[in-house]
């Protein structure tokens, strides 16, 4: 074996070393500017906020959320109803909700976090009642 035999395998993984070197310094100038980019944005987003905040009148309450809406539904029916127990999309059928899978989830959870806090108790699987 000669000299030239025994460079050519140092050679071959100097030249694959360079290009990956090459490829990892585009990526690094495209994640570069990508970042450049989303800082830029994130200045914008903290000034619009500032300014919106500024231009708000002193003292103003936000509008309640949705939420707060539900659950003082689903608290009201407990109390025009304190002795029946409900399932959640007896609820929601009750009080005019939406019947679809993802509604009545959310109302299970709400229904959980009112257990919780001791408004309901759960006589049964999946039934509420309110707690007398």
């Amino acid at each position: 074996m000669n000299v030239s035999e025994l460079l050519a395998g140092p050679q071959a993984q100097q030249d694959e070393a360079t290009a990956w070197a090459a490829e990892l310094r585009s990526q690094i100038e495209h994640l570069t500017a990508t970042l450049a980019e989303t800082e830029t944005r994130l200045t914008d987003l903290a000034t619009t906020r500032k300014v919106v905040t500024e231009l708000a009148p002193a003292g103003a309450d936000p509008d309640p959320p949705e939420s707060s809406t539900a659950y003082q539904a689903i608290v009201n029916a407990f109390n025009q109803h304190p002795d029946q127990e409900f399932r959640a999309r007896d609820l929601h059928e009750l009080l005019g909700m939406p019947t679809d899978e993802a509604s009545v989830n959310i109302t299970r959870s709400r229904l959980g976090r009112l257990t919780r806090q001791g408004f309901l108790t759960q006589p049964g699987r999946a039934r509420y009642q309110k707690r007398t």
